[in-house]
């Protein structure tokens, strides 16, 4: 029976841009952390961080939060991004290793605006089989949950949680936006989501490289404009093309979203498609 999250005090809702995607096998752990650009093999049982999936060339395909419930047995939260195709395309790499890599049916993800009942930080929680990640940070308290569950549809709590996502710099990206961009350019060293000093996986001789030569040129920042802006928009400085918007949140009437920029421009004077853009720092605290 799925577990009904109701009782909480704080409305839970669906997150239907999220999937769950498990790994589980005696090479589970193995297979992740040779194909994955975080450090797999030295995350605890009963822990999660944030990790990435990369090209050959060190571009991003996907964010994702792991979790490691236990030696053998990883789930990961995977947003915006068809579940099948990911799961797909990671069995392309399996060959001999000994693990199954599937998309459950009948799982889901939801959120709520509170604290978490029983996880904290990287520490996990669970109950009746669901998943519970702590996503607070600076913005505020934040609960995801992934497993079988009923929770209730709501649009506007789920756009909140995405704009929550952005002001704390954890990168949402379009079908446009995967494969074009380092983890240095998506700032994923603010979520601790990749590694300079574990082994090899596709794309770490470029991270490698970036990280340990300072070559670095262009970085990620926030942004709110009025009106709509769409991923893939440049961002403009006079009738210069400087940058390019990664992914975008509506925030009531206003639009939030991260474009990446050369590293050394202040964020002022800028705008990108009919907006201007008014620079926001980036919240902290999601750092896992």
């Amino acid at each position: 029976m799925a577990y009904n999250l109701s009782p909480t005090s704080a409305p839970v809702f669906t997150l239907p841009d999220h999937a769950l995607i498990t790994l589980e096998g005696p090479d589970a752990v193995a297979f992740a952390h040779a194909q994955f650009a975080n450090d797999v093999a030295g995350l605890a049982p009963g822990h999660w961080q944030w990790n990435a999936w990369l090209t050959p060339k060190g571009r991003v395909i996907a964010v994702f939060a792991l979790a490691r419930l236990s030696g053998d047995r990883l789930w990961l939260v995977l947003p915006d991004h068809p579940a099948d195709v990911f799961a797909d395309a990671l069995r392309r790499f399996v060959f001999r290793r000994k693990l199954k890599i599937e998309v459950p049916a009948d799982t889901g993800i939801a959120g709520t605006f509170a604290t978490p009942a029983s996880a904290q930080g990287a520490a996990v929680g669970e109950r009746q089989g669901v998943l519970e990640l702590d996503f607070s940070g600076d913005g505020g308290a934040r609960t995801l949950y992934a497993g079988r569950l009923v929770a209730s549809d709501d649009a506007a709590l789920s756009a909140a949680w995405r704009v929550a996502d952005l002001s704390h710099g954890l990168p949402r990206l379009p079908e446009s936006q995967r494969e074009q961009w380092t983890p240095q350019q998506l700032a994923l060293d603010r979520l601790s989501a990749y590694s300079v000093k574990k082994g090899c996986y596709p794309g770490q001789e470029i991270v490698a490289r970036t990280h340990f030569l300072g070559k670095a040129k262009r970085a990620l920042r926030c942004f709110r404009t009025d009106g709509p802006v769409i991923a893939g928009v440049p961002v403009r400085e006079s009738d210069r093309d400087i940058g390019e918007v990664v992914c975008t949140a509506q925030d009531g009437e206003r639009t939030i979203l991260l474009a990446v920029l050369p590293l050394e421009h202040a964020g002022g004077g800028l705008a990108a498609g009919d907006g201007v853009l008014e620079p926001c720092p980036l919240l902290d605290g999601l750092r896992r």
